[in-house]
This record gives structure tokens, C-alpha cells and sequence, in this order.
């Protein structure tokens, strides 16, 4: 597992929601912190946020006189730029110098554009081998890298759930399931404890372990994930908790992502056939208030 520094304890932030654009607060440093899927859009503002906290300075446009004997962070708000004004294979090599200098941003923005082909050509095991120098340095408690190495823990977590083909990394799902528990634990990311839940249902990585994984659902549903949301109110639902669950499972579908709203209307459905009218009218309107609701 991958280790985080013990000088000090760290207590993980509570995100509102699961979306891509959802932000927060680590001490003095913002960062966007993005589940596995990274979209442009997400790495642009998350490289806004870090620019702005590093005091305002001024982005340098592309007659600064940046080279590769520049300061890292002068290539990395230059990568920024470049990236900015669609001039990806400009950002490409400013993140490869800044990367080469150690700027652990720029690492992680260079790893984002080889796992989704953008200014690049798509290279899974590439981006696998610069999030693992990510993981692999550790953070400090309080550190501006945090958010980077989060996020590189989680992107590990997916490629080793999945594996990728061609290349020497293989299916390791107990590692996968390690990753999540780290990152769940140490630093309370929704993201993480959903899909650790569902390892734990499914028995990936490790014994099927079905109150474990309801403790990671109510816990990841607490602060508005969707799918965490709709799995536990399915859950419970199967139980015997009908009002409850079929209340979860409508609250869900409010705050759905569209890659996930199909799949999590067909519990709701499902459970909204066998619930009689009573219980039906019930979870309606209970469904509104479900969010704020500790599990009994």
C-alpha cells in the first residue's frame, strides 16, 4: 500500500457530491478533487485554483520567455496557459520539463492528458507509470500536493480493478480495494468509499462483507453521492426497509450523473413495483429530506 507521511494526523475533508467539478478545501490549498474519469474541463479549472492560491500571479502568455531552464511552477503556470489557448503540445513539453524538476502538478496534469488522449496520444501505461511516481513520493499532512496524490491513488485504484491490455500491469483487485480503503479512510473521499463499497459487495479483492459495505454507502451518501445513495437504499430496501430504501433510492435519481442515471432508475423502479401504494406515497415525500438523514 501506498504510504502516507505519519508526522501528523490528517482528517479528511467531506466533499457535496460526486461530480467532477465538486471542490473543496484542503487548509490553504483548493484543488479539484476528480474521481477517476478526468475530464479537460475539470484539470483547467483545478490548474486555475492552483494558480490562484499560489497568490495571484500573473499566467504567463506564450512570449514569456519560459524555457526549459525555468523554475517549475513558472513552466507549470505556462503549461497551464498553453493548455488554456487549445496550444496543447506547447503544455505537453511545459509539463514534461516542470514534471522532470519534480512540480508534482505537473506530473499529474501530464499523467491526465496520456489516460484520456488529450494533446497526446492515448497511453494508459504511460499515465499508469506517472501517477505511480505520484503515489510512490507520499504527501506530508497539510501539503499543496495532497489533492495530486489523491488523485493518483484513485487512478491507480482503476487500473489496477481493470488492468491494462498490452502493457505489464494486470488485474490486482486486492490492491485496488487497498487504494480505495486508503483513500476512503485517510482522506474521506465519497468517490473512494463508493467504490470500495461495491468491492466489498461484490467480493473483489477480498471476503463479500455486506455491513462493511453499508458503513461506506451511509458514509459516502452522507455527503450527497448519488450511486452511494441509490446502492444503500437498494440494500435496505431488500431488507425490509421499504419506506426507507425506496426513499434513498428516488432521492438518488435527483442527483445523478447521466452515465449513472440508468442503471440506478431501474433499482428505483424495481423497488417502486414491489412496494405497495402506502409505502410508495411515503418514500415520495420522505425522498426530498433523505440527504441530511443519519442512518437508524
Amino acid at each position: 500500500m501506498i504510504q502516507v507521511s505519519s508526522k501528523a494526523g490528517m482528517q479528511g475533508p467531506q466533499f457535496p457530491g460526486r461530480g467532477l467539478l465538486s471542490a473543496m478545501k484542503w487548509k490553504n490549498f483548493a484543488i479539484m478533487w476528480m474521481p477517476v474519469s478526468k475530464s479537460p474541463t475539470a484539470l483547467l479549472l483545478s490548474a486555475a485554483l492552483c494558480l490562484s492560491v499560489a497568490g495571484g500571479a500573473r499566467a504567463f502568455d506564450i512570449n514569456a520567455g519560459v524555457t526549459k531552464e525555468s523554475g517549475p511552477f513558472d513552466l507549470f503556470k505556462f503549461g497551464f496557459k498553453a493548455y488554456k489557448n487549445g496550444q496543447k503540445k506547447d503544455a505537453v513539453e511545459a509539463y514534461r520539463y516542470a514534471a522532470e524538476k519534480g512540480h508534482t502538478g505537473s506530473r499529474w496534469a501530464l499523467a491526465n492528458m496520456y489516460a484520456d488522449g488529450d494533446g497526446v496520444v492515448q497511453n494508459d501505461f504511460e499515465a499508469f507509470k506517472i501517477y505511480s511516481e505520484i503515489a510512490s513520493q507520499g504527501v506530508e499532512p497539510g501539503s499543496n500536493d495532497t489533492g495530486f496524490f489523491v488523485n493518483a491513488l484513485l487512478s491507480l485504484a482503476h487500473y489496477y480493478r481493470e488492468g491494462i491490455p498490452g502493457s505489464p500491469v494486470k488485474a490486482d483487485l486486492s490492491q485496488a480495494r487497498q487504494l480505495y480503503f486508503q483513500v476512503a479512510s485517510t482522506f474521506g473521499v465519497p468517490e473512494a468509499q463508493y467504490q470500495l463499497a461495491r468491492m466489498i459487495l461484490e467480493g473483489q479483492g477480498g471476503k463479500v462483507n455486506v455491513q462493511q459495505a453499508k458503513k461506506w454507502l451511509n458514509v459516502a451518501r452522507k455527503s450527497g453521492h448519488a450511486g452511494a445513495m441509490a446502492v444503500f437504499g437498494n440494500l435496505i430496501f431488500q431488507e425490509g426497509q421499504s419506506v426507507r430504501g425506496l426513499a434513498f433510492l428516488t432521492a438518488a435519481l435527483e442527483k445523478c450523473h447521466p452515465n449513472d442515471c440508468g442503471w440506478m432508475q431501474a433499482l428505483q423502479e424495481e423497488a417502486f413495483s414491489i412496494a405497495n401504494e402506502e409505502d410508495r406515497r411515503v418514500a415520495v415525500a420522505l425522498a426530498p429530506q433523505i440527504f441530511n438523514q443519519p442512518e437508524q
